[in-house]
């Protein structure tokens, strides 16, 4: 049934005949506008995360006019709202930190002003979840607006890949492979236009979960940042959020457990980064749906890796993803694993019109009878060192170390593993378990990407270009690497990381799902009764409060009282 202007929100604040509705009208006037922009009309919110140390979104600023356009065009108002930009680039200790701030700013930004409907506009890292999981939890219309993917990098001839292949590099550069020139023809050639990393990392892969959520427009995380076609799905978005205010179409009668299955499915189909499941976890959670780690790796094993873009696949990225057909050629090849009954902000069954999509090249979206990988992109690993989980992307790492035991070397903070790593005469193997702990939600704080540890300088020299490294922090989505990580619960609040010793013996096992230590149950309850909890990271302000209500990374990282099951629902503002 469709909305009366009577029922919207806004008319709340701008339609009685009162004192304090004047006060709206007039200042409404102030800013320029007549009552003919809004009489009749919902109000919509576009929310930008454009900022000058956001080079993900320096398009936006140019984008919102177009998300505005749409709104004027269907005869919506809008009303842009600036909130936090979180760049993955330039935030310490990380954007991680700040995930759940964002999403609380977004809440609160809807409900407290007078908004029917939102266009979220994001694309780096963690604004695509901090914007769903704000605007679900506010539970009013939205559209989400995928920033794109950057354009290729390119140097010498050779393509680049944003951050992957600056991992990559990096181990030459220290290896003393590359000269000091080549090293920054590549730091100027790796990234060339404004957007997201155009690798499969944790960007593309969370606008890609956000479209297979049902939040975006059909095909609207697949389209470069720099592509026309990104100015014409901005006006859609702008046109799409006022029919849907008036259709009522609100998050939960999108978010289902069947949306949040095919959310899983296709990320594990893209080779997605490991930051994914505690995103979709925190994301599918605020909607109500309890999304598991289980969940996650039951859906893993029966989903290969279908798209052929670095750093899980080999020499594509994703403006080849979109020349090859997008995310909706993906989904076609994976139709029979997706569920029909959900739904997108079309109104319609996210399948639909995919018999129409076709794939135009098999190499970049390879069909399920040629897989990138056999199973899908992660696997979540148990034992004794993680009994709430631990994450490794098998995919993204040498074979020959999906079964794998070797002694443990530990470092209790990130500068003691700089001091191993750059040291080239450090004793180690190529078998040898590089652990680093008290990096995780508070330990870090905040769970920095800490979990792509750089390969020590001793076994570089000898050739070795990847070994297995252990980490209750995470990882950027652009690493690569044997790197187990998201270790649950971590070694700050006295998890079984925070046990094992430097020669212990650490036994991984992904085909099994494992990963122990080999220390009997007495020498680890001697070494419990010994251990001593850290001071606390913060004492005042937002990390004082972070540190208390953060929730593990199996839990999806969410403050506790956020969640969808914390007391009752928020009343609206009172309007006196």
């Amino acid at each position: 049934m469709k909305k009366e202007y009577k029922d919207l929100r806004s008319a709340r604040w701008m339609a009685p005949d009162d004192l304090r509705s004047f006060g709206h009208r007039s200042r409404t006037m102030q800013m320029g506008f007549g009552p003919e922009d809004w009489e009749g009309k919902p109000i919509i919110a576009v929310i930008n995360t454009w900022s000058e140390a956001q080079p993900c979104h320096m398009h936006f600023r140019d984008r919102a006019e177009w998300v505005k356009r749409g709104i004027l065009q269907r005869g919506g108002f809008p009303m842009e709202l600036p909130a936090l930009s979180l760049s993955e680039n330039f935030v310490k200790p990380t954007t991680m930190l700040y995930r759940n701030l964002l999403a609380m700013e977004v809440e609160e930004l809807l409900r407290s002003h007078p908004i029917d409907g939102a266009v979220l506009m994001g694309g780096c890292d963690k604004t695509t979840p901090g914007l769903v999981m704000g605007a679900v939890s506010m539970g009013i219309p939205f559209v989400y607006l995928p920033a794109g993917p950057m354009l290729r990098g390119n140097y010498a001839g050779q393509v680049l890949g944003s951050g992957t292949d600056g991992f990559k590099y990096w181990d030459e550069r220290r290896a003393g492979t590359i000269s000091k020139e080549q090293w920054t023809g590549i730091e100027g050639g790796i990234a060339r236009s404004y957007g997201h990393c155009m690798t499969m990392g944790t960007a593309s892969t969370m606008t890609a979960i956000a479209e297979a959520m049902g939040l975006t427009l059909p095909g609207a995380s697949s389209i470069p940042a720099a592509d026309a076609n990104h100015q014409r799905m901005s006006a859609e978005c702008g046109r799409r959020i006022v029919e849907m205010v008036w259709d009522d179409l609100t998050p939960d009668k999108i978010i289902t457990r069947e949306a949040v299955d095919n959310a899983v499915t296709v990320a594990m189909a893209t080779g997605c980064s490991t930051n994914a499941i505690i995103h979709l976890i925190a994301m599918a959670r605020r909607a109500g749906i309890p999304l598991e780690l289980d969940d996650l790796d039951r859906i893993g094993r029966t989903t290969p890796v279908l798209a052929n873009v670095r750093p899980s696949g080999k020499g594509y990225l994703m403006e080849d993803f979109f020349y090859a057909g997008g995310l909706r050629a993906l989904m076609k090849q994976i139709e029979p694993k997706l569920s029909p009954k959900a739904i997108t902000v079309t109104g319609r069954p996210l399948v639909e019109g995919l018999d129409a999509v076709q794939v135009f090249n098999d190499d970049v979206i390879r069909p399920l009878s040629n897989p990138v990988y056999h199973e899908g992109s992660l696997a979540v690993l148990k034992g004794n060192l993680c009994p709430d989980g631990a994450v490794i992307k098998p995919a993204a790492c040498d074979p020959k170390f999906h079964k794998h035991s070797g002694p443990a070397l530990v470092a209790n903070s990130y500068a003691e593993m700089k001091t191993i790593i750059d040291d080239p005469d450090y004793p180690m193997t190529p078998d040898t378990v590089l652990v680093l702990r008290n990096a995780g939600p508070q330990g870090g704080p905040g769970m920095p990407e800490w979990g792509m540890i750089p390969m020590p300088k001793a076994l570089l020299k000898d050739g070795h270009r990847d070994m297995v490294r252990l980490s209750d922090a995470r990882m950027s989505g652009t690493s690569f690497g044997a790197c187990v990580l998201h270790v649950a619960p971590e070694a700050y609040i006295g998890g079984p990381l925070a046990l094992l010793k430097t020669g212990d013996i650490v036994e991984l096992d992904i085909p099994n799902r494992s990963l122990n230590m080999v220390v009997d149950a007495a020498e680890l309850a001697t070494r419990r009764a010994a251990w001593v909890a850290p001071e606390p990271r913060y004492e005042r302000g937002y990390g004082q409060m972070f540190g208390k209500h953060i929730e593990q990374a199996d839990k999806g990282c969410d403050f506790d009282f956020l969640r969808s099951d914390f007391g009752g629902p928020t009343p609206e503002p009172a309007i006196n």
